[in-house]
């Protein structure tokens, strides 16, 4: 049964459990049809009014056989739509003249409902100096000015960056992209995975001011704290940074199974090349990468560096640096659509993307803080809409091709 059936279901039963009486001004509301917003507000308020008293009744109990009593009624507010309303509680007190809390009227103060709507608009662009434009003119409410709609979300976005950081990393990943995102002076990089059923999971973050060997080594450490299994070899995928290199050699050693970015490849060369000359190396860097046989890809490389060298000796120079690495998914025997998957950074690209879009109007970043809060806000709101990896169907000769380069070794030492 579809989750939004279960919810509906579970309410549908509640309701039909407790039997209100709720007086409403229907004959009077069916005449002023553009209020129907401020009649479901009306109702809302009305609905928690009666848990309220039916709570109230269960309490005190049958006349004459009290322990609880009623001690009249007291001005309070509840969360709705994302933001405090006025309402009157019954109070209640035991035969000591303590007060008795009533549990319905501490569920609708919750605090996280009304965190959840603030973090689902803010998160959607709407800046909090806006906020309270932003919702409907509707009954009086308060608590939606900007100082709280910021307090509300830092709340938030606190409870959600320690969710991402302390989440375990999915068992069994088979590749690992890792890439660096700037916010102003800071850096995030940040680390996705791919599991065996091409599904995409955000894993983790580490903050810095620069893509660094330390952040980039403290990120990859905390994956393994977290669970990213050190008995199998993965597929790393990153762009041509030496600093994430040396980290991966750190930390993961010669399980790590290095794929460059031939996007971030191409375009480094290119750079450094003539505007006339600059499709030809396009396109001889293509027909290489092309070819299924990582030899022959190898040989068409090496063709080209000697072109490049009297045109751009440094082209030539940036093209023979990790030109290795470029093949890595030819020499595992991976082709066609996984290829063109693995073969570059683009999917964590796009994922950022969407934090740049989420994070656009923010002005001014005033610390690390506040990056790491607003960036694991964005990727975990991204992954939401992730979708499963193109060529999924041609992980398992992936898997079997890392399955037996981690062989290797004992083969050799038998």
């Amino acid at each position: 049964m579809p989750k939004y059936r279960k919810c509906r279901v579970k309410a549908t039963q509640k309701t039909e459990a407790i039997s209100l009486q709720i007086d409403l001004p229907i004959t009077e509301l069916l005449n002023i049809r553009h209020d129907i917003e401020e009649f479901c507000t009306y109702l809302g308020l009305k609905v928690m009014s009666a848990f309220m008293e039916h709570e109230a009744q269960q309490k005190t109990g049958p006349w004459g056989r009290q322990t609880i009593y009623r001690y009249g009624t007291q001005k309070g507010y509840v969360i709705y739509d994302g933001r405090k309303l006025p309402i009157e509680r019954p109070r209640l007190r035991n035969e000591r003249k303590q007060e008795v809390p009533l549990e319905s009227y501490r569920a609708f103060q919750s605090r996280p409902r009304m965190e959840k709507v603030i973090e689902r608009k803010l998160i959607r662009n709407c800046s909090a100096r806006h906020y309270e434009g932003a919702l409907q003119e509707m009954a009086e409410s308060y608590g939606i000015k900007k100082s709280s709609v910021s307090r509300h979300f830092k709340t938030c976005t606190s409870r959600q960056l320690e969710q991402l950081l302390n989440r375990p990393v999915p068992a069994e990943l088979v590749a690992l992209v890792i890439d660096g995102q700037h916010f102003a002076r800071n850096c995030v990089t940040v680390g996705m995975g791919i599991d065996r059923k091409g599904n995409k999971h955000v894993l983790g973050l580490w903050h810095g001011a620069t893509e660094n060997a330390t952040v980039a080594t403290g990120l990859l450490e905390d994956l393994q704290g977290r669970g990213l299994n050190p008995a199998h070899r993965i597929l790393v995928v990153i762009d041509g940074s030496k600093a994430l290199r040396k980290a991966i050699e750190t930390v993961l050693g010669d399980r790590a199974v290095v794929q460059r970015c031939r996007v971030h490849k191409q375009r480094n060369v290119i750079e450094h090349l003539p505007k006339e000359k600059q499709g030809q190396a396009i396109w001889r860097l293509r027909t290489a990468w092309d070819k299924e046989d990582a030899d022959q890809a190898e040989k068409e490389l090496n063709k080209l560096v000697q072109w490049l060298k009297p045109i751009s000796p440094t082209a030539a120079r940036s093209l023979e640096e990790g030109l290795q690495e470029t093949l890595t998914l030819q020499k595992l025997h991976i082709n066609q659509t996984l290829a063109r998957t693995f073969s570059s950074t683009n999917m964590i690209e796009s994922c950022f993307s969407q934090v740049e879009t989420i994070t656009a109007r923010v002005k001014h970043w005033r610390d690390g803080a506040m990056v790491v809060r607003w960036a694991a806000a964005a990727l975990l709101f991204a992954e939401r809409r992730f979708r499963r990896i193109n060529g999924v169907e041609q992980l398992k000769a992936l898997l079997e091709s890392l399955e037996t380069l981690r062989k290797e070794p004992m083969l050799k030492a038998a």
